[in-house]
């Protein structure tokens, strides 16, 4: 079992490794084989995304979330270690499809009602879908689902190292869904989720309320009729029914806008690049709670 416990351990240094090998990769293979030609490394939102959304916002909710998990640990009448004899794959497994199945229903959720949506709403903002564009989400929409994700973890029994062994499935396979590469499944289309199906729930037309709702399992949208995937490619991405808050730096008009914003700037350019970034994210929290309702999605043409 020492060596068990050992490997365990060891997935708090292979999390970060293991997450920016793959989005090397996953940016690579965007670059060989794209799904949509002419899509930039450097998009709009990519600073806003990368620094703020995945590296400052991750970081503060990982606290909180964790911070809540612990006081209902220590507040809890005492953990249920119902899972504790199971083998590492079990746990792994089970876990995978238990949250899953939750995401599949509550993402369903959130496009039907209109509180839910306004929480999710930033998350399909992204005009250029890429390896980056999932992390891009409410911070209340990440508090109720990572601690719903990660809490029965902790109370159920199973060993605290298995957190960053979940933590970095769900990196990796939200940043192979989001890419924009173009793979195609075939068979497997039927069992696990990928970039094709989930390019179209990004679409920017949309029937009814949306479609393949699944993150890592696409046996739940074939279950429940919810697969959309036509031989055809979406129309655009985002969302066309507000005009949601994302301001483009005047700094970066012109080509240095989309592809070369990262070249070198004096000080005070790249103040008053980093603070326009900043009003974004705080303005893209804020959108949530706008009084103006709305909700309608426009009709796939011919549907």
């Amino acid at each position: 079992m020492e060596h068990v416990k050992q490997a365990l351990e060891d997935w708090r240094t292979l999390s970060p490794v293991v997450i920016v090998a793959s989005a090397v990769v996953f940016m690579s293979l965007e670059h060989l084989f794209p799904y949509d030609r002419g899509q930039r490394l450097f998009r709009k939102g990519w600073f806003n995304d990368f620094v703020l959304y995945t590296l400052v916002q991750s970081y503060v909710l990982g606290f909180v979330i964790f911070g809540v998990i612990g006081w209902l640990d220590t507040h809890a009448s005492g953990r249920l270690h119902i899972l504790s004899a199971w083998p590492l794959w079990a746990q792994i497994l089970f876990f995978l499809v238990s949250h899953d199945f939750y995401i599949y229903c509550f993402h369903r959720m959130q496009h039907r009602f209109p509180l839910l949506w306004r929480l999710h709403e930033a998350h399909h903002s992204v005009e250029n879908v890429d390896w980056l564009a999932g992390s891009r989400s409410h911070a209340l929409e990440i508090l109720i689902n990572q601690t719903i994700e990660f809490a029965p973890i902790v109370l159920l029994g199973a060993p605290p190292e298995m957190a960053p062994i979940k933590a970095t499935l769900d990196a990796v396979w939200g940043m192979y869904i989001h890419s924009n590469i173009g793979v195609k499944e075939g068979l497997l289309q039927y069992f696990i989720n990928g970039p094709e199906a989930h390019r179209w729930h990004h679409s920017v037309e949309f029937t009814g309320y949306g479609f393949n709702y699944s993150t890592k399992l696409a046996v739940w949208d074939w279950i429940f009729g919810t697969m959309y995937l036509p031989d055809k490619k979406p129309p655009g991405y985002g969302v066309a029914d507000v005009a949601f808050p994302e301001e483009v730096p005047g700094a970066w008009s012109g080509a240095t806008a989309v592809g070369t914003s990262f070249l070198p700037c004096s000080p005070k350019v790249a103040g008053t690049l980093v603070a326009t970034e900043v009003r974004n994210y705080v303005a893209q929290q804020l959108f949530a709670f706008r009084r103006r309702r709305g909700h309608s999605r426009p009709q796939l043409s011919g549907e």
